[in-house]
């Protein structure tokens, strides 16, 4: 086999592994929840017409949305709602209003997948250890408590790093599919005219008999579908090709036949109803089954996971999110990382929503709206992007879009009426940070207008100086300022204190722009300002990891040796002061004040050496 065979082979086995882990473990729950929750008397006909929605819902929204239309939407091979976002502002450009308005609207999308990121591993694991009740009752009282044991030893781990354990995700995921198709032949077989709920006219009929009871169940339906934007947000970590194939050849079969196995249970055993998935199942497998179904979810939870930090990372490089501390668990993979602060607040979330909802029938009222906003947000920024950059005729944008946005929309709106069902909850999470992210970004605008007011022109600065240089010590010093072109409040304080300026000196901004990648080559951009003194801008993508000092080596090909010894680093610590009257409401000015004092460090963020690192510090008020 060649060596190009076996990486495509690698890579479709991983995404199997990490893209789909999500929506292969919603059968565990999906028509479950649609049969229990009594709005659908349990007929042969009403289980055709389910099925039927349920075949057309996965070939719609995953096979022909996400996986033909969004996987092209690549922002240089990157997927994702950020990269999406970045796609689509930038595309409108030259319209200010259209772009704050996107802008807006795909921030408040980011913002609510962690709403997302709680209720899943939540619904997933308890789905999975609910089928020990069908042992016996006894394990009633327990569940809850085995199914928190279970996510804080996923949450424990993480500051391990997953690339151990990573690789049985993909083989383990396999079993699984491979398992649930198993699962769904025998029933099938038995009963093989359930088989016609793939015509479409039993789902029409369905809805024109039933046209109030489908909207509704549009919000239960959408449990088949969830995890679907997790194929385009891994379209980075493994290509189109590896993610359309682990789909069409595995993924999607085994899903259909299960589901299909589970409705011909239905029809010939109605009181099946309460956990179909598991009572497809001889007794004997019981056991195993609830084992290899909760290792499935942990490792869809775990996937959610890490789309979380990586979503956290690349917010905090665009400017929507504080400095938190990231830990790097991989020397290999430099996706793989662990934000100790996002870690422990989805886990204290997750414990409150386990311990509020009680079981999955529970969660799957709070599950839908988040996923729905997600999909409909990715809607509308597609058509932006295909309108605006591919330049494709409004006729077809429209109409290659437009079914999608119905579609979208139908689902949101079911899902919407779950509200004070349970569905306020990831809302709740999302507005408040969705308040957090903008509260930020603003709050930087506000306090970089600040220090570009009061700031002094740095040419002009240092011409000032070398009229009467002060005395040059030996090594040196990089300052490291919010604006090129300005003079850094730790130079004036330090010339101030200590009356010397160091033999070489670099004037360092970093740029994080709106694109994954900015290769080496388009790195540094250097500009001498004489005397030994050089202006430098690092541009920097928001997937990749900034690391000033190794950027700064390309600075020896213009005669500036930086020596790790004698090179220190030059930082201000600004200490921001809310007043009455200034940009923002009063609380959101002190919400922005905690946030700065409390952000990760830059030195930290920055990749600086801790032993060469110099803060001098001063108060801004806002």
């Amino acid at each position: 086999m060649s060596s190009k065979k076996s990486s495509l082979a690698a890579l479709t086995l991983g995404a199997i592994g990490i893209v789909y882990g999500d929506i292969g473990t919603s059968v565990l729950y999906a028509l479950k929840v649609v049969f229990e929750s009594g709005h659908v008397p349990l007929t042969p006909d009403n289980v055709y017409g389910i099925l039927s929605m349920v075949f057309w819902t996965i070939t719609v929204i995953v096979s022909l949305k996400y996986v033909t239309l969004i996987l092209r939407a690549d922002n240089n091979g990157e997927g994702g709602l950020i990269a999406m976002l970045a796609l689509a502002t930038n595309a409108v450009n030259d319209k200010p209003k259209l772009r704050r308005w996107l802008l807006g609207v795909g921030i408040f999308g980011t913002a609510i997948f962690y709403g997302d990121g709680v209720i899943t591993p939540a619904i997933s694991v308890l789905s999975a250890v609910e089928g020990l009740e069908l042992l016996s009752p006894a394990f009633h009282d327990y569940i809850m408590p085995i199914a928190l044991v279970v996510i804080f030893g996923l949450f424990y781990v993480q500051k391990n790093g997953t690339a151990g354990i990573g690789k049985l995700f993909g083989p383990i995921c396999v079993v699984w599919f491979v398992t649930i198709a198993v699962m769904g032949i025998p029933h099938i077989w038995a009963h093989p005219e359930v088989l016609g709920a793939v015509s479409p006219h039993h789902a029409l009929r369905f809805i024109f008999q039933h046209p109030g009871i489908t909207f509704v169940l549009l919000g239960a339906l959408v449990l088949c579908v969830t995890g679907a934007e997790a194929l385009y947000a891994d379209l980075g970590h493994f290509g189109k090709k590896p993610i359309r194939m682990a789909w069409f050849a595995l993924v999607m079969p085994a899903l259909l036949i299960n589901y299909f196995g589970q409705g011909a249970l239905l029809i010939y055993t109605p009181e099946a109803v309460t956990n179909p998935f598991y009572l497809m199942a001889p007794k004997w497998a019981l056991v195993p089954l609830v084992l290899l179904a909760t290792a499935a979810t942990v490792i869809a939870s775990q996937a959610l996971l890490s789309a979380a930090f990586s979503v956290t990372k690349q917010a905090i490089q665009m400017g929507y999110l504080p400095r938190m501390q990231i830990r790097h668990t991989s020397v290999h993979e430099t996706g793989q990382i662990y934000i100790p602060a996002v870690n422990w607040s989805l886990f204290a979330a997750i414990v409150i929503a386990v311990v509020l909802f009680k079981n999955s029938t529970n969660l799957a009222s709070a599950y839908g709206i988040a996923v729905t906003s997600d999909m409909l947000i990715t809607t509308v920024l597609t058509f932006f992007v295909i309108r605006y950059r591919w330049k494709l005729p409004l006729a077809l944008c429209v109409s290659a879009t437009g079914l999608f946005f119905i579609v979208d929309l139908m689902f949101f709106a079911s899902n919407a009426l779950k509200f004070l069902a349970g569905g306020w909850f990831p809302v709740l999470i999302g507005v408040v940070m969705f308040t957090v992210m903008m509260t930020w970004k603003q709050g930087r605008a506000l306090l970089n207008n600040k220090l570009r007011a009061d700031a002094i022109d740095l040419p002009s600065f240092l011409e000032a100086v070398f009229v009467s240089p002060p005395a040059r010590v030996e090594g040196t010093a990089v300052f490291l300022t919010a604006e090129a072109g300005v003079v850094p409040n730790a130079l004036l304080h330090n010339l101030k204190h200590n009356k010397v300026l160091h033999d070489q000196n670099l004037f360092v901004t970093v740029h994080n722009h709106e694109v994954p990648w900015i290769g080496l080559d388009k790195r540094l951009v250097i500009e001498s300002l004489g005397h030994n003194c050089w202006q430098v801008v690092i541009h920097y993508g928001f997937k990749n990891d900034p690391d000033v000092p190794k950027a700064l080596q390309q600075m020896r090909t213009r005669g500036c040796e930086l020596e790790t010894m004698t090179t220190s680093y030059f930082l201000s610590r600004d200490v921001v002061v809310p007043t009455i009257g200034g940009g923002m409401m009063p609380w959101r000015e002190k919400l922005f004040a905690q946030m700065h004092h409390n952000a990760g460090g830059a030195a930290d963020f920055l990749n600086l050496p801790n032993n060469s690192v110099v803060e001098l510090g001063s108060k801004i008020e806002i």
